[in-house]
């Protein structure tokens, strides 16, 4: 059994369009839903989920659901196989 992938994210709520963008180092993730009630975290899941095909199950926000930096955790996958994924 694979360890979880651990990483951190820069969000921007409230954009025209969501995506997941590499950006050197950084992963940032565009979201169009709005940072109230919760929207903005549950598309981010979403997002990311279906970026790195995996069931939104297996994604979630270990710290920074009140904030634009999140802590992601990616069950059943490696690092680099998630930033790998995530450069496609």
């Amino acid at each position: 059994m694979k360890d979880d992938a651990i990483f951190e994210i820069m969000v921007t709520p409230k954009s025209s369009r969501s995506l997941v963008k590499l950006d050197g180092d950084i992963v940032r993730v565009f979201l169009h839903s709005p940072p109230a009630d919760g929207k903005a975290n549950k598309e981010c899941v979403e997002v990311l989920a279906k970026k790195l095909k995996v069931a939104k199950s297996r994604v979630s926000i270990e710290r920074g659901a009140r904030g634009r930096t999140k802590r992601i955790a990616v069950q059943g996958m490696t690092l680099p196989e998630v930033l790998c994924k995530l450069g496609e």
